[in-house]
């Protein structure tokens, strides 16, 4: 009955739960595999991947602060050859039952439709995200993402070589979320993956430099979660595509929050630095949480979002 509990069916993706380590934190399952059994996801997200391999930026790149973490990686990755060539089938090999996203980055339009068409090769790819978000580099990402036309017109370039479900990833540095996710849905997409992280800006007062090496890098952890709520109910107030929350989750009911503000899996980012072992101990939790606030199925909360 747990599993029954649990499941979620998305585009592309079917879950035994809706627990998702988020991109960037666990890079190409490897390093999670040496924690803890990763057939206890749900799914995973892979690095975000570009078309040459990238070192990111400079060190320091994360910094530690209130109620959260903020990272200027820089989209470091080995590059998409190598995902497809040597990432994607260690995770096929030794977890076949597990759908894996890949993730998309690119600094040009050319270069996302390069990297979607070639993680779509691989028999190893249940779907991909798109990220049109990053904060952390100077060209593409976030440029890609706040402006309604250019997005819609590279989920369209994207959809049309891709043979999975894309998923785009929005960013909240804007003022008005709606009319991207819109841009989206009229491109193409399957489904959101929303929010990424804000951009923000720590200071060391013995240097007084700025903690980050990029200067501004990208805030996550719990000070994120009321944001990712609000965007999240916005955008389900006016699409009925799947939406994966990112952005704060650190605990079960986290999750319920996320799933009845319109959310329908979430992703589990800076709370996997603090806790390496934060995805399976959400999951092992959920059957208890659900119990308390009298949720039979997760699927149930999708009926009676406010």
């Amino acid at each position: 009955m747990n599993a029954e509990r649990l499941a979620v069916k998305l585009p592309g993706l079917d879950l035994k739960n809706p627990v998702i380590p988020a991109s960037g934190t666990c890079w190409y399952g490897q390093e999670l595999a040496e924690r803890y059994d990763l057939n206890v996801l749900g799914s995973l997200v892979l690095k975000s991947t570009t078309k040459a391999p990238r070192e990111g930026n400079p060190k320091p790149r994360v910094a530690e602060t209130t109620a959260g973490w903020m990272n200027a990686n820089g989209l470091q990755n080995v590059g998409v050859d190598a995902v497809v060539d040597e990432k994607l089938p260690w995770l096929g090999e030794h977890y076949p039952q597990l759908p894996a996203i890949a993730s998309a980055a690119g600094f040009s339009e050319d270069e996302y439709v390069h990297v979607v068409q070639k993680l779509s090769s691989s028999p190893f790819v249940s779907a991909i995200e798109v990220n049109v978000s990053c904060p952390n580099v100077d060209h593409g990402g976030l440029a890609m993402g706040t402006d309604p036309a250019t997005v819609e017109r590279l989920v369209k370039k994207c959809e049309a070589v891709a043979t999975v479900p894309l998923y785009i990833k929005l960013t909240p540095n804007i003022t008005d979320i709606v009319p991207i996710a819109q841009a989206a849905e009229r491109g193409g997409a399957q489904g959101l993956t929303m929010i990424n992280t804000l951009i923000g800006l720590g200071i060391d007062l013995k240097t007084r430099q700025p903690q980050l090496a990029h200067v501004t890098g990208g805030l996550s952890g719990p000070a994120l979660k009321p944001m990712a709520l609000h965007m999240i109910h916005q955008v389900r107030s006016v699409s009925q595509l799947p939406i994966i929350g990112v952005g704060g989750v650190t605990t079960a009911e986290d999750v319920l929050e996320f799933m009845m503000a319109g959310a329908n899996a979430v992703e589990v980012g800076a709370a996997s630095f603090h806790d390496p072992l934060t995805c399976p101990k959400i999951i092992a939790d959920l059957p208890t949480v659900m119990d308390y606030y009298h949720v039979d199925r997760l699927t149930d909360l999708w009926e009676g979002q406010f």
